[in-house]
């Protein structure tokens, strides 16, 4: 009887904070969900029909995804590229002043930082309308500056479909962050070759993710060519006319595949 009383109260402090966390974030559906919250069964999660997303190279490392609810995404945002229309949510990185800026417009509506001012590693778990937005902290690690969790690959969940953006990438992944990245069906990438990462390392990671669409971004004067060869035989080449495409569930290509919008 003592020991039972001893132990209720622990119980009781281990539901509420797991109904708490519950409640604090949507499960992701790109990650593996067994015995992360024991007991815990979501059953509002419903299997969602093929929509069309519209992914856009606005420019350097900015992309612009627009969700079926109109939700309009700009990411590594320096207010250079993706601003017209005045996107709802930015994503930034610290490497450079290329990829964030300290005055976003205020009429942006979130402004998500990939490192925390504050110190430490910075968490986002946003539903915004019908996008779910989270992220993987990464390091700094170039030219002798070392800053732990100052950058993030961001993850946005929508319409089924699990897009990631690697940001300013300094170094190769542990199995960790791929563990905490998941699925992800369409992967932007840097492929600068230097200024984040080699095209080996980089290369290396994308074949990794094993993502449906590979979207090469960051590219400098880099020749395509020189990531590319580094694919190998198992990735698609796909050079697109314009600066947009347009992705469902439905409509992933059978193999992997590397899309080159105009601009890249």
């Amino acid at each position: 009887m003592l020991a039972f009383r001893l132990i209720a109260p622990l119980v009781i402090l281990l539901l509420s904070s797991l109904a708490a966390q519950a409640q604090e974030t949507r499960p992701s559906t790109c990650l593996a969900m067994a015995n992360a919250l024991p007991g815990i069964v979501y059953v509002n999660l419903q299997p969602v029909a093929a929509q069309d997303v519209t992914i856009t190279y606005a420019g350097h490392s900015t992309y612009v995804i627009e969700t079926p609810a109109g939700v309009r995404i700009a990411t590594d945002f320096a207010g250079v590229y993706g601003t017209s229309p005045t996107p709802d949510v930015v994503t930034m990185n610290k490497a450079h002043s290329t990829h964030h800026t300290p005055s976003p417009d205020p009429a942006i509506e979130h402004v998500l930082r990939g490192w925390n001012p504050e110190g430490g590693p910075a968490r986002h778990s946003l539903l915004v309308d019908d996008v779910y937005i989270r992220n993987v902290t990464t390091d700094i690690r170039r030219y002798g500056v070392f800053e732990p969790d100052a950058n993030s690959i961001f993850i946005f969940e929508v319409a089924g479909l699990c897009i990631g953006h690697l940001g300013h990438l300094h170094h190769r992944l542990e199995d960790a962050h791929y563990a905490a990245i998941g699925r992800l069906d369409v992967v932007m990438v840097p492929i600068d070759g230097g200024l984040t990462m080699s095209l080996d390392g980089m290369s290396e990671i994308t074949r990794r993710l094993s993502s449906s669409i590979v979207l090469p971004m960051h590219r400098n004067a880099t020749p395509l060519g020189a990531f590319t060869s580094r694919m190998g035989e198992g990735f698609d080449l796909d050079f697109r006319e314009g600066r947009t495409l347009t992705v469902s569930l439905a409509t992933l290509p059978e193999r992997p595949t590397i899309v080159v919008l105009d601009g890249v």
